[in-house]
Formats: C-alpha cells, structure tokens, sequence
C-alpha cells in the first residue's frame, strides 16, 4: 500500500487537502521497478483547473499506454501548502506514487497562460531542482515544456532544458526510445540533449546563441553544434483519425474540477483566420475526427467516468460538418439519462439554439457571442466573419427561444482602434437591448433582458498577423475602458447592461512574457523569488513586485509592450516553423491595416503553408 506525501496533521490544515492524495478513478499505477522511464506531468496551477486540461489528459493516457513509461500528475500547491513544504522542507510529489518529482527521469510542464510562469519556478524549487537548467547535474531530472506558450520559449529557457513544439502524437516515442538508448549505453544528460536536439520538434535551448544588436534587438540566433538544427519544426497529426490516442477511461478528479465533465476533441485547428487569435494559427491545418468515432468515445467515457456531462472540444464547433448528426446522436443517445451535453465555441444559429434549447436550463443560461470589436470596420481589420446583422439575428432568435441573458465578449486596444469602434461596443449592446423589446411581447417577458458587457484589453501574440503591433500603457487602457463605460450611461437602455473589464496591468505584463525573449527569464527569476506567485489569480498577483523586478534587473517593459516592430525585425520565435509562413503573416497585417477581409479556408485556401503537412482542410474534398 502506497504511502502518502503529507500526513494527516497537514491534510487536515490545508484547504481541499483532496487536491494532493491522488488515487482517484482511472488513475494509473504501476510497479516502479517494471517500467524504464518515469515522466512527472504538471500543470502549474491548482488540482481543480489542471485536471481540466485536454492537452494533459492526452499525454497522461498516451504515456501511460506504453509498458515501459509512467506518467504520474502534479499540480501547483496552493499557498496554504506552499508554505507547510517550505517550512518542513518536504519535496514537491506525484500523485500515483506519491514520490519526490526530484527523483523522476522527467518533469514535463504543460505552458498554456504566460502568467503562470511564476509557477513554474514554484514547482522547480518545491521539487528541491535548481532553478536553472545549466546548474543541474546528473541526478536530477530533464526538464521539458511544450503548449501553447512554447511557441515563444524564450522567456523560459534558462528554466528548462528542453521544449517541444506542436502535437504529442508524433515524436514523443522517439524520444523515450533515444532516452532509454542513451541510458543503456551509459551516455550522459549532455549526450542525451544532442540526441534529443535532432528528434523532429525537440528544442534544446542551451544548444543555440542569440545575440543582439545595439537597440536592444536580436541580431542572430545560431546553433552552437551540428546537432542542433537551424529551425525547428512543428508536430502535427496530419492524419487524425488514424494516429489519435483516444481517451478511453478519463480521470475522475476528488473534487469539483473547473471543467468537471468528460471532453470530447472533435477537431484540431480552426478555418476561420482572426488576426489575433493564436490557437488559430498555430494549430493549422483544421482536421476533422470522424463522426462515428466520437460516438463510440463519448459512450465509453462516460461509462467509464460517470459524469453528468459532455463537451464537445474543438476552437470553432459550429465548423465542424457532422455537429448536426453528433449532437442529435447525443441528445437520443442519452435522454433520460441525466447527461448534460456541452457546447462551448457555437455561432449563434437556428440549429444552436434549438439543440441549446433541448440541453440547457433557459432561464438559468445565457448565450454567449464574441464580436470583439464594437464596429465592423474594426471586425473586418481583425478578420472575425461577424456582421452585425448576423449578430443582431442571432439574438433575435434567442429572444424568441426563451432567452433573455446575453455575454458580449470584445477587445479593446486592437490595431487601428478609434473612439468611434470604442462607443461601438455600447452602441451594439444597446441594439442587442432594444432587439429584445421590439421582438418580445410584453406579456411574454418573464423579466428585463440583460446583456453583460466585459472587454478585455488586447495582447498581441507570436504567430499571429498582429505579431507585430504595439500595445498601449496602463493608463491608454483605462482611459478606453472609461469611454466604453460612459457610452453606454448613455444610451436608452443602460440598466439592462452591464460592463465589466479586465485588469490592465495583468494584460501589459502577459504582452511583455507572450513576446518576450532570452532577457526576460531574469525578470520572472526575480519576480519569483520576490513573492510573485499565481499571477493569474486576481487575490494573489502584485504588480509591484513585477515592478521592483524590472527596475532591479534593468529591463525595459516598454520595449516589449509599447513599441510596434517592423516586420524586417528578427523576433525570438522565429526560428521556430509553426507551418504558418512569415510571408503569410506579413500579408495579413497588411490586409489588416487596409481593412480587408480574407475568406476561411473553406472559402478559399489563402496560402498559409500549412498545405505542407498534407492533411486536414487544405486537402477536403481531394482524394
């Protein structure tokens, strides 16, 4: 019987002592002596959200599924255990096992929010490894990140010692293979890392120099060995349907999980081509699961977790051609059943309202649309496909449906921004309002509709068109917040709307970390030992400690925030080759500034590069 980390005096201190026992359902175990390679999976934030990461639930199943690897999981302690570890100097754990991380073959660490990088120093110095990858030796494990913040690693590679770009599915098991080689011939952690250097989408940080020029710039990256290839190449499952590792038996976590449902992916990638939107481009080319597949993988997982609820997981669902048939086969599939069917990422339709309709409580509900910019010009520079007329359609029917609670999702600080597309953000929710009282009788009005506004500030992103825009001060945010929130005092129906926006200074350093390179690693160091912890919890995070942290290590935030770079700039994710082309990207942020529309890859196939991959959308319809 396997003994547990903390004992039963701390259990009974710490809040939601659940998050650190492991032994949930469907957790896997395995005789430690049985198997070649032990791989400790974080996600650096608490229990609750990590157990909702899709990308981790891959892995864990994928790892696990080979004889010879055991995957175990950790989460970031909360702070109440943070500081017990600290003071009775216990080393960070794996749930299964419950065993020190620091005796692991493995750490890998799952980057998905630039604000959770304190963190991961939290979870390096728990776990008793040095801090920096240059000052560990032999005895400890190689560190390796991959997410969707590995795309720009440089703000973390004096942290890790490797990072992989793109999809698991595909170069993971050459890498154990080589691994377990290097072990058996005696090779050591440096021979292992020129082997790991040349396996397709492994990033070896130490074995690359970047130098800069005199305004601060990047001058070169260059490999320091022939190992070390001059790009790196991102991972794709061209073929999905043949080399998907389904999830067959989720794990079930103790307690409430952000997301505590079964998530079904029914498709990688999106058509649609939004200007700021990341995940869009790095995760081209759009590619489909088969239908019958899903239906088969939503049965089995439910039954084998026995959760209440299933969501349907892609970037854009309404893309995806056989929705209609999958949610009316989930829908008769489980009627009766108490199942709840999710549908996150919906365009407002006839067809999404009457299935929302059938799965969801109305009057509890609210629909949820995403305009982004309060104009069309603005939704034309960013590409979104939205018009206003559809919008205003869309809420039309959800009035007549039964609805009457509307999110407004949108943007504020977005290249080409003017006070004009600022005001139309409460321009449009006072249409949205005003639909709802012209469309409803008022003898069928349970209650005045309400449309909650909430605007976020923009964070421009690598691999995006907007790679390249500036972003605005503390103070420019703010001052945009106050003339949305003045405009909508103004307008007729202003009790029934509701505004709300998101921190500033969260959104300046998040642009600071997104494009951040080499430099910046000191900033989070000191940050870190500072106290900055958690920063993506509005309770926990101290902007004046990141501000103490930029003046003492000399770094200037202002060059990596304010200033719009020009497209001749070397940037520090350049040497990466997300399949999305530099010649592509430079094409869009032109398009954008002339305020012209590109079609989704649907429409037309817009020369992106990801065709080089020879699958998914790019090839529909061509075999």
């Amino acid at each position: 019987m396997r003994k547990l980390a903390l004992d039963d005096e701390i259990l009974l201190k710490v809040d939601k002592a659940a998050r650190y026992i492991g032994g949930e359902v469907n957790s896997v175990m395995k005789d430690p002596s049985r198997v070649d390679i032990r791989f400790a999976m974080c996600f650096p934030d608490v229990y609750e959200i990590g157990m909702s990461n899709l990308g981790m639930m891959i892995l864990y199943n994928m790892f696990n599924k080979r004889e010879d690897v055991w995957c175990e999981r950790l989460y970031s302690p909360w702070t109440d255990l943070d500081r017990v570890m600290r003071e009775k100097k216990i080393p960070l754990f794996a749930l299964e096992s419950q065993n020190p991380v620091r005796n692991f073959d493995f750490l890998g660490i799952t980057l998905g929010y630039e604000m959770c990088y304190t963190n991961v120093l939290q979870i390096l110095d728990l776990s008793q490894i040095p801090l920096l990858a240059r000052d560990r030796g032999e005895e400890f494990p190689l560190v390796i990140g991959g997410g969707a913040c590995a795309y720009n690693p440089e703000p973390l590679t004096d942290f890790f010692d490797l990072f992989y770009i793109g999809e698991g599915e595909t170069s993971y098991d050459a890498f154990f293979d080589a691994y377990k080689e290097n072990k058996a011939a005696g090779g050591s952690r440096k021979d292992f890392l020129l082997k790991a250097a040349q396996i397709p989408g492994i990033y070896v940080p130490s074995l690359y120099e970047v130098s800069y020029k005199e305004d601060g710039t990047i001058s070169s990256m260059t490999p320091k060995c022939p190992q070390a290839p001059a790009r790196i190449q991102k991972q794709v499952v061209t073929d999905i349907e043949q080399n998907y590792r389904a999830i067959e038996k989720p794990v079930v976590p103790h307690i409430k999980a952000t997301q505590d449902r079964v998530t079904l992916e029914i498709q990688r990638g999106c058509i649609r081509g939004c200007r700021f939107c990341q995940a869009g481009m790095i995760y081209r080319p759009t590619r489909e699961r088969n239908v019958e597949t899903l239906k088969a993988s939503a049965k089995e997982m439910l039954l084998n977790t026995g959760h209440e609820e299933i969501s349907l997981s892609s970037l854009s669902s309404s893309d995806y051609t056989q929705l209609k048939e999958l949610v009316e086969f989930l829908i008769e599939e489980f009627q009766g059943k108490a199942v709840n069917i999710s549908l996150p990422s919906l365009r407002i339709d006839a067809f999404a309202l009457d299935v929302m309709g059938k799965v969801q409580d109305i009057k509890k509900s609210s629909l949820t649309f995403a305009p982004e910019a309060g104009s069309q010009r603005l939704r034309d520079v960013i590409n979104k496909g939205l018009t206003e007329e559809v919008i205003l359609k869309g809420a039309a029917e959800a009035f007549h449906g039964g609805w009457n609670k509307v999110k407004l999702y949108f943007m504020l600080g977005l290249p080409t921004e003017t006070e004009e597309d600022m005001k139309g953000i409460a321009h449009l929710a006072e249409k949205i309002a005003k639909t709802y009282y012209e469309e409803v009788p008022k003898e069928k009005r349970s209650s005045k509709v309400q449309v909650n506004v909430s605007t976020s500030f923009f964070v421009p992103k690598p691999f995006t068109p907007f790679q390249w825009a500036g972003m605005f001060s503390e103070e420019d945010f703010i001052a945009k917040a106050k003339v949305v929130k003045e405009e909508i005092r103004a307008q007729l129906n202003q009790r029934s709307i509701r505004y709300s926006w998101h921190e500033p200074d969260v959104t300046i350093l998040e642009g600071f970390l997104a494009r951040g390179d080499r430099r910046c690693g000191a900033v989070i160091q000191k940050a870190y030992e500072k106290g900055a912890l958690y920063d993506a919890w509005s309770e926990s995070f101290q902007y004046s400690i990141w501000k103490e942290a930029f003046e003492e290590t000399g770094v200037d935030i202002d060059f990596y925030t304010l200033r719009e770079r020009s497209t001749d700039e070397v940037l520090p994710w350049d040497f990466i080759d997300a399949g999305v082309t530099k010649e592509f990207l430079v094409r869009e942020w032109k398009n954008a500034r002339e305020e012209r529309v590109t079609p989704n890859c649907r429409q037309r196939c817009s020369g992106c590069g990801v065709k080089t991959y020879g699958g998914g959308v790019c090839f529909e319809g061509k075999n």
